[in-house]
């Protein structure tokens, strides 16, 4: 693995700093659904987790090998 393929791993910090960083969310509003922000901030965060994740799975995954023969 080089140096330039690990720069994926970087979206994984992406939601870490999102949820660690209060002041960008310690608000009541905009509400939503009659939620405060602080509350649906922090749930949006799960999906949008998922979706990073998958994305770091989905480019670190090793390729399938595509001709696989076998000695018999």
């Amino acid at each position: 693995m080089g140096l330039a393929s690990r720069w994926i791993y970087l979206l994984l910090a992406i939601p870490f700093f999102g949820t660690l960083w209060v002041p960008l969310y310690n608000h009541v509003r905009p509400t939503f659904l009659g939620f405060p922000f602080f509350y649906w901030y922090q749930f949006a965060w799960v999906p949008a987790s998922v979706v990073l994740t998958a994305i770091v799975y989905v480019a670190r995954r090793p390729s399938a090998p595509t001709d696989v023969t076998r000695d018999a």
